[in-house]
């Protein structure tokens, strides 16, 4: 039986994520110890906000402490943007490989901490991945090493949505090579499809006492149309039809309802003014909880809208981009860390934070900023990339007054 077999089973017409107890338990023990590492190593600073750290003094007595306050039922998320494999970074991964094939796992060791304390990473796999890397391409048709699929689940992630611009580079023979990759990896997907019958199968996560689904659509195929023998390879966005979705997906059994959006122009970091008009629609609608949108590769901010928030775009998590489009705000990104309770029965996000992330240049490697600051002996010029990259972020998520509804970074400098 394979990695994803174990992870997860069939559900309904949807797939349940066992969270099992030894991720809850090792969560906690994570968060426990970044939120006291951060606070002898930056005292005054404060944990991710979603996360509350025993209160000092407490007794250490079995017989005079407290019953603990039991945890509410819930779950976190932890979503990141683009991963673009562009060719530097397969050649680092060839060097990290020994020459023998390629390892990915090195860009991701400063982040996987973090990855792996969430209940569910989701990454956003923008390119199709070669079945058995004979065929390796870059922009504008990309095809990059399988090796990622399994870098991506050692760093922690457990899901990744497929739906991009880029998906059908390949053709069908590249979907399919992709998401037997990251069903060979143990990484759940959601966008793009195999088979009619795959496509229509909503997609439901489930996390301890709640069932999530999971919905994945792109604006755009870089001027290609859907194949006539699969038009169901990859979904577009149609608000309509993401409506109609996501009721679907409720009426499958799903109690809170993620969707994904490929979208936005790229390189700007303001959203469109389509962009605000669909989130306002998506979230309007009482079977949609959350939205979070990837594809500019520039960090977007993040706006609050009623009671529910959309992440208009979280920037790259792993690019590097060709010295035209190389600017240091494709190197910024951000983790978006979702706590999400039930209260009165209803699964809804009570706290939405995010850690900055940044992509140095020179080891081809993802930065947690603010812990990445923690450290002494720093060099002075990555440093100062990294409290460049820290304000960009920082003025960016807050854009549209995230910052006023509560949306804070979870660490910092």
């Amino acid at each position: 039986m394979t990695r994803a077999a174990r992870f997860f089973r069939r559900w309904g017409h949807g797939e349940r994520l066992r969270a099992s107890r030894q991720r809850r338990v090792a969560f906690s023990v994570a968060l426990a110890i970044t939120t006291v590492a951060g606070c002898m190593t930056r005292a005054g600073t404060t944990g991710a906000p979603q996360f509350r750290a025993s209160q000092p003094g407490a007794s250490l007595s079995a017989a005079a402490a407290p019953a603990p306050s039991p945890r509410p039922a819930g779950f976190t998320l932890a979503i990141t943007g683009d991963l673009l494999i562009h060719e530097p970074i397969v050649d680092k991964a060839r060097q990290w490989a020994n020459g023998a094939g390629y390892d990915f796992r090195p860009a991701f060791a400063a982040v996987k901490p973090i990855l792996s304390a969430a209940d569910l990473a989701i990454c956003h796999l923008e390119t199709p991945l070669s079945r058995d890397d004979s065929d390796i391409s870059y922009y504008p048709t990309f095809n990059v090493p399988h090796e990622i699929a399994p870098a991506a689940a050692d760093a922690g992630f457990r899901s990744c949505t497929t739906a991009s611009n880029h998906t059908i580079d390949k053709g069908l023979a590249g979907v399919q090579a992709t998401l037997n990759a990251l069903d060979a990896a143990g990484i759940a997907h959601v966008g793009a499809a195999r088979s009619a019958e795959e496509a229509a199968t909503p997609k439901i996560y489930d996390l301890g006492r709640v069932r999530v689904g999971h919905l994945d659509y792109t604006y755009g195929l870089n001027g290609q149309r859907l194949p006539a023998s699969a038009p169901w390879i990859v979904k577009l966005i149609d608000p309509a039809q993401i409506l109609a979705d996501a009721k679907a997906v409720r009426a499958a059994g799903a109690q809170f309802v993620l969707v994904s959006m490929h979208w936005g122009e790229e390189y700007q970091a303001a959203p469109t003014a389509q962009q605000r008009s669909i989130a306002q629609q998506l979230l309007a609608s009482p079977d949609i909880d959350l939205v979070v949108g990837n594809h500019v590769h520039v960090v977007q901010p993040v706006e609050r809208i009623g009671p529910k928030y959309v992440v208009y775009g979280d920037g790259n998590f792993l690019a590097r981009h060709a010295p035209c489009c190389d600017t240091p705000q494709t190197r910024d990104g951000m983790i978006v860390q979702v706590t999400v309770e039930v209260q009165n029965g209803t699964p809804a996000v009570s706290r939405l934070g995010y850690t900055p992330t940044y992509v140095d240049p020179a080891t081809v490697t993802i930065l947690p900023v603010a812990r990445t600051l923690w450290d002494p002996h720093l060099s002075p010029a990555l440093r100062s990339d990294l409290e460049q990259s820290w304000q960009r972020t920082t003025a960016t998520v807050d854009m549209l007054a995230a910052a006023a509804a509560g949306v804070v970074p979870t660490e910092q400098p």
